[in-house]
């Protein structure tokens, strides 16, 4: 059996939500997350059943379920996003500054200039990274606006 889990804001959080949603500054997610916890305490005569917050504020009911229940259980965390899984990143500050030196640098003889082929078989072959693709190497360079020897 499942304990039901209310939301009972202190002044303090009530204004500091408030707050947060009267000035728009922050995050979408955060400020609509705060909109849920405002309507959803209890400690309010006019607080609403959690399909009138999902309906009021836009989302769906078991978003409403959910940040209740994180509120309750973490506390003000529960506004943050909470860190995604994923790959780890292979291109980091050592590998992008060996990458820059390597694009800034003269193309082997023969070519024109480096191709992100031939920055890629580069970085492996001097031992940079094990493995990596040559559309990251395109990304990495994307970012920092360099051009390969125009």
């Amino acid at each position: 059996m499942s304990q039901k889990l209310y939301v009972r804001l202190s002044q303090e959080e009530r204004a500091a939500l408030e707050k947060m949603t009267r000035s728009g500054i922050g995050k979408a997610r955060e400020i609509t997350r705060a909109r849920i916890l405002l309507l959803a305490d209890r400690n309010q005569p006019d607080w609403k059943t959690q399909a009138q917050i999902a309906e009021a504020v836009g989302v769906w009911p078991v978003t409403v379920s959910r940040t209740c229940r994180r509120f309750v259980l973490e506390g003000k965390s529960a506004l943050r996003e909470r860190p995604r899984p994923g790959q780890v990143p292979k291109i980091t500050g050592d590998v992008e500054a060996n990458l820059l030196l390597l694009a800034c640098s003269e193309p082997p003889t023969g070519k024109a200039r480096w191709t992100m082929r031939m920055l890629r078989d580069e970085l492996i072959r001097l031992e940079v990274v094990e493995d990596i693709s040559h559309v990251a190497v395109h990304q990495a360079l994307k970012k920092t606006k360099s051009s390969r020897g125009a």
